[in-house]
């Protein structure tokens, strides 16, 4: 079994994907945010939630797993130009930009897909 994960991955190795780096863009210091989804006199507003943000996936197996090595890349399942998803709950809530804020990934809100009612 172990010949036939090695034989694998060596075949998964000649098909290697280009890569290259992913340069994101800097949020504005100074620009404005666009008008809030809904007014901020509700006191649910106030309760604080936990966003993920899905850049994307990958389907594998698991001799696929076992079999990997330091350094190695995973392709996703998404574009670079795709806008990735917020999930609240498992639920996608928004999608947005990835973009670096002072060293960091930051989210540029895009798309508000489902209205969001109280």
């Amino acid at each position: 079994m172990s010949q036939m994960i090695e034989s694998f991955m060596n075949g998964a190795a000649e098909q290697a994907p280009r890569l290259q780096p992913i340069v994101l863009d800097e949020a504005p210091q100074d620009g404005q945010p666009g008008a809030a989804v809904q007014p901020a006199a509700n006191p649910l507003h106030a309760v604080k939630v936990q966003l993920q943000v899905c850049v994307g996936r990958a389907q594998m197996s698991v001799g696929q797993l076992l079999g990997a090595r330091e350094h190695e890349v995973l392709v996703l399942d998404r574009e670079v130009e795709q806008p990735v998803d917020l999930l609240l709950e498992g639920r996608v809530v928004a999608r947005g930009q990835l973009v670096a804020v002072d060293g960091r990934f930051g989210v540029r809100v895009t798309e508000l897909p489902l209205p969001l009612k109280f």
